[in-house]
């Protein structure tokens, strides 16, 4: 995983994600689990993928209120692979996402959890 230690900085101590090894196994496990939450509708995942879909270039993800966020709608975070971190695709996504879940899923309060890594000027 090329983008493991920014993201382990950001998501490690709350997530424990991305653990140091992954194996090809633990991560079809990893999936296979949010394929079970998205379906239950309890958690939403997207990937964002370049035009022809053959290439991750970060994740959206959308989860229930937890106990510290409990008067939110949603608990919402995302991130892109390093190449594109700071770029047009990470500024274009923290500008469009916030719109997105109002206007489209409908949440009066989202907490993204934990910040954007970059912000618009």
């Amino acid at each position: 995983m090329g983008s493991r230690e920014r993201l382990w900085a950001r998501y490690g101590a709350a997530w424990g994600w991305p653990p140091e090894t992954m194996t090809f196994d633990q991560d079809r496990q990893d999936l296979a689990r949010h394929e079970r939450e998205i379906a239950a509708q309890e958690t939403f995942n997207y990937a964002v993928l370049n035009d022809d879909e053959t290439e991750l270039l970060g994740c959206v993800y959308v989860d229930p209120p937890d106990a510290i966020h409990s008067d939110a709608d949603a608990v919402v975070s995302w991130w892109v692979v390093d190449e594109h971190t700071g770029g047009l695709l990470d500024l274009t996504l923290n500008e469009a996402l916030p719109a997105w879940f109002r206007d489209t899923w409908g949440f009066r309060r989202v907490v993204v959890d934990p910040p954007p890594e970059t912000a618009l000027d």
